[in-house]
């Protein structure tokens, strides 16, 4: 199956502009269409803890060998995810996003020559207090990557109107783990706004006005939260192409699959030089799918995965992440 992929929000506000954002920059990592790149820059930090002993050393007490990307996706690996050195102080590594699991969040840290953690500061935007069998440890944090950041090219619009006179607005929710921080909005003319680029999935969120949480009044979308309140909720798919190539003699294909209850008639495959196509948006998630070619079921003859679906039958099947 031959795939061609862009992305859609599904939300009642329309996107009307794009903004220059006001964040604080995200420490260690920036993404870049489907490559994550890590970058230690050896001037952003301050101090250098010993693993073991706790020992803490400033960078002008020891020579740096190695670097290492080390954290939750790697299981805190000190050797897997070495960097490369580009300058005096400057090591970077790339990695694709598809080396990530479906995680919205992952702690990590650098670790030099194998054994002393850099420390990040409490003010860097993108923090969480380090945890040691369960329980924080004072003064001690890692670094957080999210797979939503700021992008003037992103994916997701949010917009508030009003609260014109509020000093601060911040964004939170389930894809930044509630974080209240982080995702500071952009003050314009008609209120507030802010664009991130953020992979397929339903997500949840609300607004954060000078410290007073609210669900979005713009959007009907909601489900209750556990204060008995409501979080506004958002939905990021992507459109996917589905191709079945060949069968020129075919009067009608259609596709069908769990994303439309399995119809059998309501994806009418449009027909080209090459085969059939049609073009859906899709959430988040695992989505079985057939043909239908002039009557008769058929799987992608293209796509080498297929499952059960519990009822004697076989499917394609298309993740989208």
């Amino acid at each position: 199956m031959k795939l061609i992929k862009f992305y859609i929000v599904f939300i009642v506000f329309t996107f009307v502009s794009f903004s220059v954002f006001a964040q604080k920059e995200l420490k260690g990592y920036k993404i870049e269409n489907d490559t994550v790149v890590f970058r230690f820059d050896v001037r952003d930090y301050s101090k250098f803890t010993h693993e073991h002993t706790a020992q803490r050393l400033e960078f002008s007490d020891f020579d740096i060998e190695s670097v290492a990307v080390s954290g939750e996706f790697n299981l805190w690996s000190r050797e897997d995810w070495k960097m490369q050195r580009i300058s005096d102080y400057i090591y970077e590594l790339r990695k694709s996003v598809s080396d990530f699991n479906d995680a919205f969040s992952w702690e990590f840290k650098y670790v030099i020559n194998n054994a002393y953690w850099a420390e990040p500061s409490r003010k860097d935007a993108n923090i969480a207090k380090a945890k040691k069998n369960g329980k924080k440890i004072r003064g001690i944090y890692n670094l957080k990557m999210y797979t939503a950041y700021p992008s003037e090219m992103g994916n997701a619009y949010f917009k508030l109107k009003g609260f014109k006179d509020a000093k601060k607005v911040i964004l939170a929710g389930s894809f930044n783990k509630w974080n209240e921080d982080l995702f500071q909005m952009n003050k314009t003319d008609f209120g507030w706004e802010l664009t991130l680029q953020m992979k397929p999935d339903i997500y949840q969120y609300r607004f954060i006005v000078d410290g007073k949480w609210m669900e979005d009044p713009h959007n009907p979308n909601k489900t209750p939260n556990e204060f008995h309140e409501y979080n506004s909720v958002i939905d990021i798919q992507e459109y996917t192409t589905f191709a079945l190539v060949g069968y020129p003699e075919a009067k009608k294909v259609i596709l069908a699959g769990s994303f439309n209850n399995w119809s059998e008639d309501d994806f009418k495959m449009k027909k080209t030089t090459d085969g059939w196509v049609y073009t859906i948006p899709l959430s988040g998630g695992k989505h079985h799918y057939k043909f239908i070619v002039d009557g008769k079921w058929m799987t992608d003859p293209d796509n080498p995965v297929r499952e059960y679906d519990g009822e004697g039958h076989i499917n394609s099947v298309y993740m989208v992440k």
